[in-house]
């Protein structure tokens, strides 16, 4: 077998992997919220996109999506239509923008803007789909904006942001160590470097900010998901 071909076996394992990690993180993660599904499974996509490209973080949304309509799809085409949308515009956009500035000023630049677009991108795609799904109009619609679903997608990327931070290390040290991604033998140990602190100390706080965003401002319109 040739290298190209060992590094492409690599690859699909890695993709399969991330895959896996996506799909099994909405059942421990998996919360409704009126027509609306919470989870973090985009966490796991846009780490895979930044080591294998917006390519591969556009396949994977594209994969889990449709597993997830398969296995548990309580909302059919309309919520498979806004799965896709909504974790490609995150991953892909964060892992685009990582792709070209891997820094740690790239990774939050990245996952900010990520943050804000796909926030935005869900506003547009609600007024344009939802009303044909749920047999609404668009001023109705228009109206959740400011109290449904601006808070909810913006809580709902920032919590996969803040995952991304705090995940980002520990996985990239486990594909260098199994050598999916090629990597110094510096970089095969996971050291707590001012890098590593600075990664998980925002990942936590942003994670903690989401919690209570969620808690505060959709208090009493969520449920567990069983």
């Amino acid at each position: 077998m040739s290298p190209r071909s060992h590094i492409s076996t690599r690859r699909m394992v890695a993709l399969a992997l991330f895959a896996a990690l996506a799909y099994v993180c909405t059942f421990f993660l998996h919360i409704k919220v009126m027509f609306l599904t919470f989870d973090a499974k985009d966490a796991f996509m846009a780490v895979a996109g930044m080591f294998f490209g917006p390519g591969a973080a556009a396949i994977l949304s594209l994969l889990v999506a449709t597993l997830e309509l398969i296995t548990m799809g309580e909302t059919g085409l309309y919520g498979f239509i806004m799965n896709v949308i909504s974790s490609a515009t995150f991953t892909v956009i964060a892992s685009l923008i990582y792709k070209h500035r891997k820094t740690l000023g790239g990774a939050l630049f990245s996952l900010g803007t990520a943050v804000v677009g796909m926030t935005a991108v869900m506003m547009v795609m609600n007024l344009l789909i939802t009303p044909h799904f749920m047999g609404s109009t668009v001023d109705e619609v228009a109206a959740l904006i400011p109290t449904l679903l601006l808070p909810f997608n913006l809580t709902k990327a920032l919590l996969n942001a803040a995952l991304v931070l705090v995940l980002y290390k520990p996985i990239a040290t486990a594909l260098r160590r199994t050598r999916m991604v090629e990597g110094t033998p510096s970089q095969m140990s996971y050291r707590m470097d001012r890098r590593t602190i600075t990664m998980l100390l925002l990942g936590v706080a942003l994670l903690l900010i989401s919690i209570v965003l969620f808690l505060v401002v959709l208090d009493g319109r969520f449920v567990l998901w069983e």
